[in-house]
């Protein structure tokens, strides 16, 4: 059997513009069109290669900024590689950020639908599997309110229902199990245990080492876009701790010294 996932020397890179960017029409012809220009170019992500297997669970750590988030949204199709290529060998779908491609004044009833249809459901088949949706996502009372009405949790809720109930091999979660309350979040633990069960390739992005030792085969770690190490979850978390422990001490020791005495 393939891996699900080969990346190759992978690499995306991302214009950083200045804080004082023309955010209007108005600004941008007082000020110029010259402000609209790219103050520099940075990687999110550089020379990355690794393979995921075929039924794996891979966790993926790092700091904020360590480029899990565009790695994820990478090999769920959204955006293209500047350098290098990435190889994903069945559909894949998933929560890559919460509430993404959910419409604030579309009801969650009509939010399923699109959603459903975008990660590769036909609307028949969204339609047989609705009842089951709302009830995963324990929502029956406002799912034909408008979403702009839900709190973070519920949004959170409704986008795990829906890419619990597709078809998908390769199932991307980036950092929305940390929403939401302990029931629920066990309940989607179960989920998971199921999707494994059933061979379906996981990639989650999570800060909670807990769930990456208890959850995943194997883990990968992120560094400013560039990977530090890939091993077993335990002894990788460790040394990711580790490691971020002594940056956060060197940091206050070189704040401290710098105080005026």
């Amino acid at each position: 059997m393939p891996d699900a996932i080969v990346l190759s020397n992978l690499g995306k890179q991302f214009r950083r513009y200045p804080t004082t960017r023309p955010q209007t029409l108005q600004e941008t012809v007082a000020r110029g069109v010259s402000m609209l220009r790219a103050a520099d170019k940075f990687w999110a992500l550089r020379n990355l290669s690794f393979t995921v297997a075929s039924g794996q669970t891979l966790g993926l750590i790092g700091p904020n900024g360590a480029g899990k988030s565009t790695l994820l949204r990478l090999i769920g199709g959204v955006g293209r590689p500047d350098e290098g290529s990435v190889e994903v060998h069945g559909r894949a779908g998933g929560l890559l950020e919460l509430g993404a491609g959910f419409h604030p004044d579309l009801t969650g009833r009509e939010n399923v639908f699109i959603n459903g249809v975008i990660s590769g459901l036909t609307r028949r088949e969204v339609a047989r599997r609705f009842d089951d949706i709302v009830a995963f996502s324990e929502l029956e009372d406002e799912i034909d309110s408008p979403l702009r009405t839900y709190s973070t949790g519920m949004r959170m809720r409704l986008g795990f229902s829906v890419a619990a109930h597709t078809d998908s091999k390769i199932l991307l979660i980036d950092e929305v199990l940390a929403v939401g309350d302990h029931s629920f979040r066990k309940k989607c633990f179960a989920r998971i245990d199921r999707f494994k069960a059933e061979g379906r390739t996981i990639l989650l992005a999570s800060h909670n080492i807990d769930q990456i030792k208890n959850l995943c085969d194997d883990a990968v770690w992120l560094q400013k876009g560039r990977l530090v190490a890939q091993g077993r979850p335990d002894s990788l978390v460790d040394a990711y701790v580790e490691a971020m422990e002594k940056i956060s001490e060197d940091r206050l020791r070189s704040q401290t010294q710098n105080q005026p005495a």
